[in-house]
């Protein structure tokens, strides 16, 4: 008599799976990015932390772009922080979303040349706090 598929991988260790589960968070990302997406600037370091900015559209555009902060340390996504963004100093900050518990925050924001065509992420942790700037290299 045959075995139920089924009934043999549910009942399985589930040390058999760590493997799988382990790059559920890769799998994550990927799938919340855009395909031919890339980094619309260069990382930058915040604590032992990787902070990338991506953009859709991608290059940003003068008016309102969503914003992607990915956040990555040694082992993987960061999700126990809070993120906020501007492109002026003169506005104040809004608290992204995060998205999940992969390390992507999202936020929409006014974008145009001059002033308004640098990103600043601000991240808060621990009651540590850090401000960087991502200039953007905007699409005519």
């Amino acid at each position: 008599m045959q075995k139920n598929n089924f009934h043999t991988l549910v009942h399985r260790p589930l040390g058999t799976y760590v493997k799988y589960i382990k790059l559920l968070p890769l799998v994550l990302l990927a799938a919340c990015g855009g395909g031919d997406q890339v980094a619309d600037t260069q990382p930058q370091k915040w604590q032992g932390a990787e902070v990338r900015v991506e953009s859709r559209p991608s290059p940003p555009r003068p008016g309102v772009n969503e914003f992607l902060v990915i956040v990555t340390g040694e082992r993987g996504p960061i999700h126990d922080i809070m993120v906020s963004i501007r492109t002026d100093d003169q506005d104040q900050w809004i608290q992204a979303i995060q998205d999940g518990e992969v390390g992507v925050y999202r936020r929409a924001a006014k974008v145009a040349p001059g002033t308004r065509s640098v990103l600043q992420v601000q991240i808060k942790r621990n009651g540590a706090e850090g401000v960087l700037r991502f200039p953007l290299n905007l699409s005519p």
